[in-house]
């Protein structure tokens, strides 16, 4: 099968595309195709409901595809140039790894902060930093876009994200600053901090009663069209492997085996897009006390190997994470955020990797479509480029020395000699790759008017 002339268009132009931007994304129906079958197939027999769940929602728009096909992204990159502005270091960054506008949100960290953070890190892994640089501007190119705005703003938002991102670093070379910066309320504006104060009107009891009940002063799980009942096997098995995730949280952070006894679990359908297929449930655990007032809801999420592998192959060592990828996620959200929630751990059932951590009912989403213009997004974008910076420099030496023996911060700021040179990189990739999600897309339309399988 042939990719796409784009890929070999690039390689021939490498950097010179930059200067003078002239797209080069092209149709590639049956590549598109063959790799979204690819990916989805292996969990076909355990979800298929899921898997077309799935691509009804990535068939909304080119932004909700590009949610859904990081391993697209990534099977591209093995392909494509690499930017101008890496060395070895850059090339070895513990990334995100599927960076867009809504895997980012407001959270109540472990300290009780309201502050505005990455809120996925499934795909975290080891490549280049550019790669989170490269997924953040394409998709605010294409959330830009079906916001209204124009081709000007949408190319000026992502150099707005690219300057932030850049001055944060900067800011945080020789210093240890990114171990404590956060955004909250008191240094946010706009929609960004709306988000964080949207988390002062939430309750664990509403929570709760969102998604429980109680019966003789028992609490139990809602008969909800989203929360399907497990076999009693599958509950068996999950209440066993309690143990294990148990073990997996640091002992300086762990509750007495008590806070952990399991009341109900349910299976939880239709939640994200990238991740539908996989397995995931809601386990109902006691608490602090025996008061149902104090519950808790973990969500218990099945994990692979994360996208970036696909272009970086073999990269993060497997001992980093045990050879489990559930670890792998768990350890990605400590290196990359502060202050993580200490319910964060891991375990298997039946030999497949779980991560598991707190459904909070401190945490709010991040809308994009409230980004209605150029002001409101500028404001947005720019606190993500500080974000990211501050996840990427704390995650180098700062929180490993044995993984990555330098500082990032030092690494990227020194190695981006030009910061208007490397925008104009980022903006024209961007652009190129917003096209071909696009084309991509309707490769995704035509093939579910064809009846095409896709998993």
């Amino acid at each position: 099968m042939r990719q796409m002339t784009f890929f070999n268009t690039l390689l021939l132009a490498g950097s010179a595309l930059f200067s003078t931007h002239v797209s080069a994304a092209t149709p590639r129906y049956g590549f598109t195709v063959n790799e979204l079958y690819t990916f989805n197939h292996p969990y076909a027999a355990q979800a298929s409901n899921e898997l077309a769940t799935k691509m009804t929602k990535m068939a909304v728009s080119p932004f909700s595809f590009y949610r859904g096909t990081s391993h697209l992204f990534y099977k591209d990159m093995t392909t494509l140039p690499a930017s101008s502005y890496t060395n070895a270091s850059t090339n070895k960054v513990w990334l995100q790894g599927d960076m867009h506008l809504q895997n980012f949100g407001a959270l109540r960290d472990d300290s009780a902060n309201d502050i505005f953070d990455i809120n996925d890190f499934d795909e975290g892994y080891f490549g280049a930093y550019v790669w989170d640089v490269r997924r953040m501007a394409v998709s605010i190119i294409l959330a830009a876009k079906e916001n209204g705005l124009s081709s000007t703003d949408r190319q000026q938002l992502v150099r707005d994200f690219i300057d932030t991102y850049l001055n944060k670093n900067s800011e945080f070379k020789g210093t240890s600053e990114e171990l404590t910066y956060r955004l909250t309320t008191a240094n946010t504006s706009e929609v960004v901090k709306d988000t964080i104060q949207t988390l002062a009107g939430k309750s664990r009891s509403s929570f709760l009663a969102k998604y429980t009940t109680t019966a003789s002063g028992a609490r139990k799980f809602q008969n909800l069209s989203d929360l399907v009942v497990v076999p009693s096997a599958t509950y068996t098995a999950i209440n066993s492997a309690m143990s294990s995730y148990i073990t997996s949280i640091p002992a300086a952070k762990r509750y007495s085996n008590s806070y952990y006894a399991v009341k109900d679990i349910r299976q939880k359908l239709g939640s994200g897009v990238g991740s539908l297929g996989k397995m995931r449930y809601y386990v109902l655990v006691q608490g602090a006390t025996t008061s149902t007032s104090d519950d808790v809801v973990l969500e218990m999420k099945q994990q692979s190997s994360s996208a970036v592998a696909i272009a970086a192959p073999n990269l993060m060592p497997a001992s980093a994470y045990n050879s489990n990828q559930a670890y792998r996620m768990v350890r990605t959200a400590k290196a990359m955020s502060s202050n993580t929630d200490r319910l964060y751990g891991y375990t298997t059932l039946s030999s497949v990797a779980y991560s598991l951590r707190e459904k909070s009912p401190f945490q709010e989403d991040f809308d994009y479509t409230l980004l209605t213009s150029y002001g409101k997004f500028k404001t947005a974008v720019e606190y993500m480029g500080k974000v990211l910076a501050r996840a990427h420099s704390m995650s180098d030496q700062d929180y490993d020395a044995t993984l990555i023996t330098y500082s990032i911060d030092k690494q990227i700021t020194d190695v981006v000699t030009s910061s208007s040179s490397f925008k104009d990189e980022i903006v024209n990739f961007s652009l190129d790759y917003a096209t071909q999600v696009e084309y991509d897309w309707q490769s995704l339309k035509t093939a579910q008017q064809n009846g095409a399988t896709l998993y």
